[in-house]
C-alpha cells in the first residue's frame, strides 16, 4: 500500500497507479473475489493473446480457484490474496503469484500490466436490493416453502405473474 501511496501521489503521472491506489482503499464489498478461470477466460481468446501476450495482470482482491477449469495456463497475476490451491494450480502451469509490492517495483508505471476486477453485482444480496413493484427484487423471508410469498404476481395460477 505505500509503494502505490507513493506512485499515486504524484511521484509518476501514471493513472494505472491512482486506479490502484484507489481501490486499495476500497470496502471488501468492493473488491470482488474474480476466480482463475474467468482470468483465463479473458485472455485465452485467439486476439486476447494476441494483445495481452507477456503482460501481468492486476486484480485489487483475492484469486480464487475454480475446479470446473481443467488447464490453467501460464499466467502472471498480481493480487492481495490468492487462496491455496488457485496459487498452487496457477504455480503449476508455470506462472507466478506476485504482490503488489512486487508489481511495484517491476512495473513502476502500470505498463504491461491488464487491471481486471471481479463481478460487483453478483452476491446473494444485491438480489434483494430495488424498491417498488416491477423491480423483480427478491422479498427477505424467513420461510423459504411451497408457499411462502409465492402466491399472487409470482405464479399464474394465483391470479397474475409479472
Amino acid at each position: 500500500m505505500t509503494d502505490y501511496r507513493m506512485c499515486g501521489t504524484g511521484r509518476t503521472d501514471s493513472n494505472f497507479n491512482k486506479v490502484v491506489l484507489k481501490r486499495l482503499f476500497m470496502s471488501r464489498i468492493n473488491r470482488p473475489p474474480m476466480s482463475i478461470s474467468r482470468i483465463a477466460s479473458k485472455v485465452s481468446t485467439e486476439s486476447a493473446q494476441k494483445a495481452y501476450k507477456d503482460k501481468t495482470i492486476a486484480i485489487v482482491g483475492t484469486v480464487t480457484d475454480d475446479n470446473r477449469l481443467l488447464t490453467v495456463p501460464e499466467l502472471h497475476i498480481a493480487a492481495l490474496r490468492f487462496t491455496a490451491t488457485a496459487r498452487a494450480r496457477i504455480e503449476k502451469a508455470g506462472g507466478e503469484c506476485l504482490t503488489f509490492d512486487q508489481l511495484a517495483l517491476r512495473h513502476p508505471t502500470g505498463s504491461n500490466v491488464l487491471l481486471l476486477r471481479g463481478p460487483k453485482n453478483a452476491r446473494e444480496a444485491v438480489k434483494h436490493f430495488g424498491f417498488g413493484p416491477h423491480s423483480h427484487k427478491k422479498p427477505k423471508v424467513e420461510s423459504k416453502g411451497r408457499k411462502f410469498e409465492r402466491a399472487r404476481g409470482r405464479r399464474r395460477s394465483k391470479g397474475f405473474k409479472v
